[in-house]
């Protein structure tokens, strides 16, 4: 394969695995129409798994005047305004969990171990600081029971204090009640019950019922939402809906008419989930739904404040309701229904996910999104196992930062013989290059023949025309592997390295103002493409290669510079190593083969007199 096949494999892989987050940042969601609600702001942000269930403590009740929460984007609750909103809070050691009466379900969940932004370069800054959220803000609280008016009233429920959770209780006309448990467990875990019980002495008519199941919100004003979005299982089968789909656009980027609501299974949904980057809220049932539905929600704007602290705030947040829907039942005289759920709000840390996966029977660890990058679960087996030798070489007392260099250095070990045979293989390959040509221009107008002398010309020589290209295919994966798992890992969230503060984002050193915008400076980013410009310049050029495949491969790493100068800081630092290491074996190897040909030019010759002498 010559250079240029290698240039647009690497060029188009590489456009593959990052087209959806640069679309996401070209083409991000519409901003709200004139004349639609608000639907305040909401954010999702960190967490961190550990710690043992403390005994539960319920704290103030309190009663807050309710605003209208109708939305033309999605169904809500009927609760007129004015009304008193009634929230009952119930904490342990890892979260704070608020239920309110509005929809009698849980309005937030605040992470204890976790603030809401990553301090980086904060100077100053002695304020409280803002604990990570869950579902904050959302014009629906999770478990809120949706449908016909007749499940709805005033939308407003009465809450109760209970030795583990919190329940809530509404009846509705023609005494149907309505009743939810909330038990909260340890390891972010709750146990969700809602019961539908009709109190009558006549049969009542239960309408179909959606039980909203969460909202997925960017993490803060800085998110870009590439990372929002929700997942469902059936089986065995995952599927994940984000922006994109919403948008509809044709061929990714041309605009197409958008889409309002999801809808999808078939009497099978075993879970459902909402996330962000490195946060979800997960909801199994105890017997499968018949669909799940979800809907683009358009948060608003920031205000001037919140730009003014924030600058480079995303101007248009959007966020995605999801819930459960069941079939219309009609009940008997003192008949009840129950729906049962586990609820999982917490990190997408892979080993709790492996966990719940493992006892729930369904592939909740797919909530990782490892598997939604480029290769699927090929790329996804490679991110699973380079995060478990990340997380075991940290158990050692190495730093995560240090840890993706260790890993780096021995991924390229482990590639070096066959990086090493394959150099050898194109210089030698370059070598051959004036027989290559004669051959094709010999046997130009015989193709078959040409393929078949080709062949024979390889064998001959012993070369083979993939051999350059194998070890870049073969490392592709790892990769992107390696790009699936530093987006998401929550261990690397507020991981320091060097002057990186957070290995998942990029590591701006300072912004340079230009006009109307602003530029961060991201180093790591910079000293990628020198090396890689470093690494361009030791490779020669092959011989017959055009001037403009030359010109290409000279401005290639520029290509790859502007692609990743805002991605996370972790990446390009395994990028850098790479670089670095790929140099190092270049430089090794050329001079092994300096002093081998230097040997091998010493040879023995007859002298006239019929002595030896050595040349």
């Amino acid at each position: 394969m010559d250079r240029k096949a290698i240039i647009v494999i690497s060029i188009s892989v590489v456009l593959l695995a990052f087209w959806p987050t640069l679309m996401q940042r070209l083409y991000p969601p519409q901003p709200l129409r004139p004349g639609q609600a608000a639907l305040g702001s909401n954010t999702l942000a960190g967490v961190q798994s550990g710690g043992t269930n403390a005994a539960l403590t319920a704290a103030t009740q309190t009663t807050t005047p309710a605003g209208s929460v109708v939305s033309t984007n999605t169904v809500t609750a009927i609760v007129h305004p004015g009304a008193l909103e009634q929230t009952l809070v119930v904490s342990n050691a890892l979260a704070r969990y608020t239920f309110t009466s509005h929809g009698g379900g849980l309005k937030s969940v605040e992470l204890v171990k976790f603030p809401e932004v990553v301090a980086c370069n904060l100077k100053g800054d002695t304020g409280p600081r803002r604990l990570a959220t869950l579902n904050a803000k959302a014009p629906i609280a999770a478990m809120t029971l949706l449908g016909d008016p007749s499940l709805q009233g005033d939308g407003l429920f009465t809450l109760t204090a209970t030795p583990t959770g919190v329940r809530a209780e509404k009846r509705l006309s023609g005494d149907l009640i309505i009743l939810k448990e909330f038990q909260i467990g340890s390891n972010y875990l709750i146990r969700s019950t809602v019961r539908l019980e009709n109190r009558s002495a006549l049969p009542f008519n239960v309408p179909a019922q959606e039980i909203v199941t969460g909202t997925a919100t960017p993490m803060g004003p800085l998110d870009d939402g590439s990372h929002v979005g929700f997942y469902w299982g059936r089986d065995q089968k995952v599927e994940h809906v984000a922006a994109d789909w919403f948008r509809n656009n044709y061929m990714v980027c041309i605009p197409g008419t958008p889409r309002t609501v999801y809808q999808n299974g078939d009497t099978n949904v075993t879970w459902s989930a909402v996330h962000n980057q490195f946060f979800a809220l997960v909801t199994i049932p105890q017997d499968p739904a018949t669909s799940v539905v979800g809907r683009e929600l358009h948060l608003p704007t920031p205000s001037r404040e919140e730009l003014a602290q924030t600058p480079n705030a995303n101007l248009r947040p959007v966020a995605f309701q999801t819930g459960l829907v069941y079939p219309a039942v009609t009940l008997a005289a003192n008949q009840s229904i129950e729906h049962q759920f586990s609820v999982y709000a917490g990190p997408k840390e892979y080993s709790i996910l492996a966990k719940l996966a493992a006892d729930f029977k369904f592939d909740l660890d797919q909530v990782m999104g490892f598997d939604q990058t480029l290769f699927g679960s090929f790329s996804g087996f490679f991110a699973k196992l380079l995060l478990l030798a990340m997380n075991s070489l940290h158990r050692l007392g190495i730093a995560y930062g240090l840890s993706i260099v260790v890993i780096t250095v021995l991924i390229k070990l482990l590639f070096w013989p066959l990086t090493q045979a394959s150099t050898r293989s194109m210089k030698r390959m370059q070598t051959l290059q004036p027989q290559l040509k004669a051959l094709q221009e010999r046997y130009k107008d015989e193709p078959a023949k040409l393929n078949k002398k080709m062949l024979e010309f390889w064998k001959e020589n012993k070369v083979s025309p993939v051999g350059g290209c194998l070890p870049m295919l073969l490392q592709m994966p790892v990769f992107i592997g390696f790009f699936a798992m530093i987006q998401t890992a929550i261990e690397l969230r507020g991981a320091s390295f060097l002057w990186a503060c957070d290995l998942t984002q990029p590591d701006t050193l300072f912004v340079i103002p230009l006009l109307a915008w602003s530029l961060p400076f991201n180093l790591m980013p910079l000293l990628m493409g020198a090396t890689m410009l470093w690494q361009s310049s030791l490779q020669p050029v092959s011989p017959g290669m055009d001037p403009a495949q030359a010109k290409m491969m000279k401005y290639m790493p520029l290509i790859f510079l502007f692609m990743l100068y805002s991605f996370s800081s972790g990446l390009t630092l395994y990028w850098t190593v790479q670089n670095l290491l790929s140099i190092l074996q270049m430089k090794l190897t050329r001079a092994q083969d300096v002093k081998t040909n230097g040997k091998s030019a010493i040879v023995s010759v007859s002298a006239p007199s019929g002595s030896r002498k050595k040349l």
